[in-house]
């Protein structure tokens, strides 16, 4: 005799039939929110001052201490994040101080990065609009033709060395300082970015004056590599994976791409610390309204969720060399597959 099937799982087709079953975990608690950015803030102000006392008696001791601060920068980012989609206070105005200031922490204009992220919201995982917080993919068909400098170009942007290390110089040193390529309509942003440079130099200038140029780079230096280096490889595995999806834009379906194509980065507790849950992508896109501190228990309580592809930080080192989409398959190949073809 054998055991009865478990039923299935009636998942939700609609956003709004998701919003309504996830309503109740979207309220921010003034609280809980205040709680993290003080115990975080803290954290971030001890360990300043813990390299700034250990650099005078050994640069080997404080080194290992901007890799840990390196990992709050990243906390107090997605304290940012949770702000530009209003979910970490319940005042729009709030939002925009909190995240403004935590910008100048992580070289990040507010507005400027607010825009741009919700369109990456409203776009991800559609080849017809991309180009919104996603690393620059191209199709099979459309690498193939391109010319062999094309390929080559495209093979040197998608090396891991290349956007890991490069990749933090060009978006946080100079188009975050400077509104490379964006429309002259979006006044706010350009203030954004002005605001956020003025700021960013006084503070340059306050250290200078205080602590000396010079310890103030060798501190901030490295923090600013792990920070950023992260912060875009969080990005890349969350998108990129071999079974992520991509849809034209007539058969584009954000409660799809929510599911089938963001990643659950299941990481370890301190690492899950530092990235306050974010490796529940997939919860994030199908409801972004929920803040950092209610995802894991959405995940845990909402039965209706799917399963979703699920790597570990081990795993997610295999996405690195995947970087080109094949729409026959449905998968994102290395370059070695697209060879083979």
């Amino acid at each position: 005799m054998t055991a009865a099937a478990a039923p299935a799982v009636q998942v939700p087709g609609s956003p709004r039939d998701w919003n309504a079953l996830l309503a109740r975990y979207r309220e921010p608690s003034l609280t809980r929110s205040l709680v993290q950015l003080l115990t975080t803030t803290a954290v971030f102000v001890g360990l300043w001052w813990l390299m700034l006392w250990s650099i005078d008696i050994s640069y080997w001791i404080t080194l290992p201490i901007t890799i840990v601060e390196g990992g709050v920068t990243v906390r107090l980012f997605m304290f940012l994040h949770d702000c530009v989609h209003g979910s970490f206070f319940r005042s729009e105005a709030a939002n925009s101080w909190i995240g403004s200031v935590i910008g100048i922490l992580t070289f990040t204009p507010f507005r400027y990065w607010r825009r741009n992220h919700v369109l990456h919201h409203a776009t991800v995982g559609n080849l017809d609009k991309r180009g919104y917080g996603d690393i620059h993919t191209l199709t099979v068909k459309e690498y193939l033709a391109q010319s062999w400098l094309g390929r080559l170009g495209y093979r040197f942007v998608r090396h891991p060395a290349v956007y890991l290390l490069l990749g933090p110089v060009y978006i946080f040193l100079l188009k975050h300082r400077l509104p490379i390529g964006m429309p002259l309509s979006w006044k706010k942003e350009w203030i954004s970015i002005l605001w956020n440079d003025v700021a960013l130099a006084a503070v340059v200038v306050l250290m200078w004056q205080t602590i000396g140029l010079t310890p103030f780079i060798k501190i901030q230096a490295p923090v600013f590599v792990v920070s950023t280096i992260a912060g875009i490889w969080l990005f890349h595995v969350q998108h990129q994976f071999d079974t992520t999806s991509w849809k034209r834009d007539e058969r584009w379906d954000h409660v799809d791409m929510s599911m089938k194509g963001s990643s659950y980065l299941d990481l370890p507790q301190p690492l899950r610390w530092s990235t306050a849950n974010i490796g529940l992508h997939h919860i994030h896109h199908l409801c972004s309204a929920i803040p950092n501190y209610r995802l894991l228990q959405c995940q845990r309580e909402v039965k209706e969720i799917p399963p979703v592809r699920r790597l570990t930080l081990w795993q997610s080192f295999r996405c690195a060399r995947l970087a080109v989409w094949d729409e026959e398959a449905g998968r994102l190949l290395k370059f070695s597959e697209v060879r083979k073809r």
